[in-house]
């Protein structure tokens, strides 16, 4: 009899002691990535990732579809539909019924929401996901969707298995995502086989005389793909024009000099004039695409490519494009733009696909065409509403599986639907300059990640369940955190120290 109440009082004990654990560690995780922000901030980085490029306004189409706004005296509305609650508060909404086919969904960034009975879906915004504010517990019920389409670098958690498998929809820049935004910087194939801002290769030779071959054009320096450091690099085998805040050897015109004009017809035309456009993505992973190459294109320039490594499927044709991965080092890189800047018939190899409007890729034109969203166009849905109806449907559809009797579909994301390999640095002599404090910061970043992913995996428990096995993962992944070079908080470590005699419990 002792012994079995000896037994109850210490699987009492156990229990209480589990919840404190896990307190503990939410709160020591959280202090981690607090510290790791504080870093980046230090270095002109807000909340652990570098302020976002200027994207070209006309490119972010917050468009809002269709749908009855509600104010307080019409709140009751919401009662006869599932609610989806927008966990980041993009929309700004505080509650708006969607149509979406023949389903209608109430969308709302009111947390109030929270246990509303009728929630059924959280819409997070990848940017502004953090691991201190999330909708915990999880109920069974509850479905996570991911909007993702911006850089990589602005929340690296997102990229690792054990926290992109928390979300059962995504919307994301992979082509393997359940609503894939691969081609979110494209109109359109009319815009690629324009001949607008195309500048004949005679004039072209002729403005030599004052233009380098190469053209580049950067304000967001040091970022995750290091790009900085090879353009630098290459500049010493041949001339590069460089009009942005990186690497500047050319002022743009003051009319031209604010960031927003990078999306104007003069800063087109001046584009417009060189043969070869440096295109370098902020980071270096599949079906990360931007407008640094599709803009060339747009131009009738040869894009000069490096960013997402399978770029070679979405290129309008076999020859429209020069891929930085094909040459080992930038010198070769050099000689072959010089090569073909001196022959003109290879040259216009590789813009012949625009002067005959031929686009040969399938996979390109299968992809606008299919696509259930728009790019700056009202007559289309943003790639918004295309997210926020997909999540609709799919509850809707396990709604009339459960009152069919059946049980309802369960969708969940892998790691196809966010792939980056993590950042790497350039290297090309002992005499490359010497990284600068922000490059320095994003291998760290992307480690400290990881451990952020497995920390947060191990609270996303089922309701009621101690997950000791999860829990010891935790721990371990807490206390190697220590000796990485980002944990130099005298404050952590002290609160790790007073806790360790805690992990002893769980040593099972």
């Amino acid at each position: 009899m002792v012994r079995i109440q000896r037994g109850k009082l210490l699987a009492f004990c156990l229990c209480v002691m589990a919840t404190v654990f896990l307190l503990i560690t939410l709160q020591v995780v959280v202090e981690l990535g607090k510290f790791e922000g504080k870093k980046f901030k230090n270095s002109h980085l807000k909340d652990g990732r570098a302020e976002m490029e200027a994207e070209p306004l006309h490119l972010r189409p917050f468009f809002k579809r269709g749908g009855l706004t509600l104010n307080r005296k019409r709140t009751l509305a919401a009662d006869g539909f599932p609610i989806m609650l927008w966990w980041s508060p993009l929309t700004g909404e505080n509650g708006r019924l969607g149509q979406c086919g023949a389903d209608a969904c109430f969308f709302t960034i009111n947390r109030t929401y929270l246990h509303h009975h009728r929630t059924k879906a959280f819409l997070f915004y990848g940017t502004d996901f953090s691991i201190d504010s999330l909708p915990l517990p999880r109920k069974a019920h509850h479905d996570w969707a991911l909007f993702h389409e911006e850089s990589p670098k602005n929340n690296y958690k997102l990229f690792h298995q054990p926290v992109i498998t928390l979300f059962n929809y995504t919307a994301t820049f992979s082509r393997h995502s359940h609503l894939p935004l691969t081609t979110q910087y494209l109109e359109g194939t009319e815009v690629l086989t324009s001949l607008r801002y195309l500048v004949p290769l005679r004039s072209k030779n002729h403005l030599r005389k004052s233009l380098a071959p190469l053209v580049y054009v950067q304000s967001d320096c040091d970022p995750p793909s290091d790009r900085d450091t090879y353009v630098r690099e290459l500049m010493t085998y041949i001339e590069v024009d460089s009009y942005g805040e990186c690497l500047r050897n050319k002022p743009l015109p003051p009319r031209l000099s604010n960031p927003a004009s990078m999306d104007t017809d003069g800063f087109y035309r001046i584009l417009a004039q060189y043969k070869f456009i440096l295109a370098f993505e902020n980071a270096v992973c599949d079906d990360y695409i931007t407008e640094k190459f599709w803009r060339p294109l747009k131009l009738g320039v040869v894009p000069v490519y490096y960013g997402s490594p399978n770029i070679a499927d979405w290129l309008p044709s076999n020859r429209s494009a020069i891929l930085v991965s094909a040459f080992s080092h930038p010198r070769e890189l050099a000689s072959y733009i010089r090569a073909l800047d001196q022959d003109d018939r290879r040259y216009q190899a590789y813009i012949e696909w625009k002067l005959k409007g031929e686009i040969s890729n399938q996979r390109l034109l299968t992809a606008l065409r299919e696509r259930k969203w728009g790019v700056q166009d009202v007559k289309q849905d943003s790639h918004i509403d295309a997210f926020e109806c997909m999540v609709c449907s799919k509850v809707w559809d396990n709604i009339r599986l459960q009152e069919e009797g059946l049980p309802p579909k369960r969708w969940q994301a892998d790691v196809t639907h966010l792939s980056c390999p993590e950042p790497t640095v350039f290297a090309f002599s002992p005499l490359a300059p010497r990284r600068r404090s922000l490059r320095e910061m994003w291998i760290p970043s992307f480690q400290q990640s990881k451990k952020e992913a497995r920390a947060l995996r191990g609270f996303h428990c089922p309701l009621g369940s101690l997950c000791l096995l999860q829990l010891k993962e935790t721990m371990t992944t807490i206390f190697v955190s220590i000796s990485s070079p980002l944990d130099a908080s005298g404050s952590i470590c002290s609160v790790l120290t007073k806790e360790v005699n805690i992990w002893s419990l769980f040593s099972l």
